[in-house]
């Protein structure tokens, strides 16, 4: 049986039916449980799959600000449907260097820079990743756990992965005795993937000090590290604190990969924006590998689309759109940060069975909950509450309306024998 599935799963160039041989791939497990919880008919479901930003009223929110020049983009007559450069629009490029360095970074002065608009975060690591497999191939080092997607985009670059053990199961939090241990066996000049901040899935990221520690053993071994930020000021609620890790990683010298994306920061998700930024030694240097990575985007997509980077290049070189942007921020992030303290308030009154404190310590749009794929299971079938079977559970997703009943089922499940 097993021998004849296998001859099934080959392609035949003989048969009338060049197609037979593909079997069914499994569905993305996150679009699946969005596509689950639209098809639940109860009053009392709950979304807590997908990480996109959801009102207090379960809405999708459209930045005013965004609103605003979107309509200034359209009625412009000066512009056009013309194809952008390969490395794309290039207010925007310049605009994303200043959000990710700061306005006054030496790197961006010195042309050390070479930064290209990707479509959206995920293009943003493709993109770096197969320049990774074409100019520094090496073994790339993942959090475990990490982004999903990660994984896939890692390994349709045709790179081997390992895991650094992240996080720490007993506390809830980072381990960074662990990550420190592992990435210090690494091979030398290997790539090391890090989540800026507000880490997904679990909401735990390193304190300043433990970045230090990071940051000396990448030197040590001469690691390559490659960032991904895609949630930028959902962390700490600051869009300069949370870059941390990348503007500390830069002051002390390090040649590396930054993807960015502003899916969540400017709620631009279906516009696909997004960047990808490699730091040279010198200008020269960014100039061969501008010309480089140019090649990697012509065999991907051949160029980015426009108004997605039209409006966020709005935003970051213009001052008044640029503090009206941050304000807006704000509230969202407040929203999410204000969710965690509900639900953890509600879980203490109601005596749920352990330690709740993780969900205030976390940051960001997710909570590692902690709760077995059993249980998760349980939340989804009897009480209608749709997240990941590993735990994770978007905060974005929880209302001041459906807090209380969330809370009673997770206790319902907790307490389940």
């Amino acid at each position: 049986m097993q021998k004849l599935q296998l001859l099934q799963n080959q392609y035949n160039p003989t048969s009338d039916d060049i197609f037979y041989h593909i079997v069914q791939a499994p569905p993305d497990p996150i679009f699946g449980i969005a596509n689950a919880y639209k098809a639940d008919t109860s009053s009392t479901k709950i979304d807590l799959g997908v990480g996109a930003y959801r009102t207090d009223e379960e809405k999708p929110y459209v930045f005013e600000i965004i609103k605003k020049l979107e309509k200034e983009i359209v009625n412009d007559p000066t512009l056009n449907k013309e194809y952008l450069p390969i490395e794309g629009l290039a207010d925007f490029n310049k605009g994303c260097q200043k959000l990710m360095f700061g306005q006054n970074s030496p790197l961006i002065a010195s042309g050390q820079i070479v930064t290209a608009q990707c479509l959206g975060g995920t293009g943003a690591l493709r993109v770096g990743f197969e320049f990774v497999k074409r100019h520094i191939p090496g073994d790339v080092y993942v959090s475990k756990p990490t982004w999903s997607n990660h994984n896939q985009v890692i390994e349709r670059a045709g790179l081997n992965q390992f895991e650094y053990p992240y996080f720490e199961p007993k506390t809830k939090g980072f381990n960074c005795a662990g990550t420190i241990e592992c990435l210090s066996q690494a091979r030398m000049g290997s790539i090391v993937l890090l989540h800026v901040c507000a880490h997904n899935p679990t909401g735990v990221d390193p304190t300043e000090n433990e970045w230090l520690q990071i940051a000396d053993v990448c030197k040590k071994r001469r690691l390559v590290p490659f960032f991904d930020c895609a949630y930028q000021g959902f962390a700490s609620g600051c869009i300069e604190k949370d870059v941390f890790a990348v503007r500390k990683f830069a002051e002390l010298g390090f040649q590396m990969i930054v993807a960015q994306s502003f899916s969540k920061n400017m709620g631009l998700y279906n516009e696909r924006v997004g960047a990808v930024h490699i730091v040279t030694s010198n200008k020269d240097i960014s100039a061969r590998v501008l010309s480089n990575l140019k090649i990697v985007i012509r065999t991907i997509c051949s160029n980015p689309p426009a108004i997605g980077a039209r409006i966020a290049a709005k935003i970051l070189t213009d001052e008044k759109n640029f503090n009206a942007w941050v304000e807006e921020l704000k509230t969202v992030t407040g929203r999410i940060i204000k969710m965690r303290t509900l639900l953890k308030q509600e879980l203490d009154n109601l005596k749920v069975p352990g330690n709740w404190d993780h969900i205030t310590r976390q940051t960001g749009f997710f909570t590692f909950t902690g709760l077995t794929p059993e249980q998760c299971d349980l939340l989804t079938k009897q009480y209608h509450v749709y997240l990941l079977r590993s735990g994770r559970m978007s905060m974005a997703g929880i209302t001041s309306k459906n807090v209380r009943y969330l809370a009673e089922s997770i206790k319902a499940v907790v307490q389940k024998k």
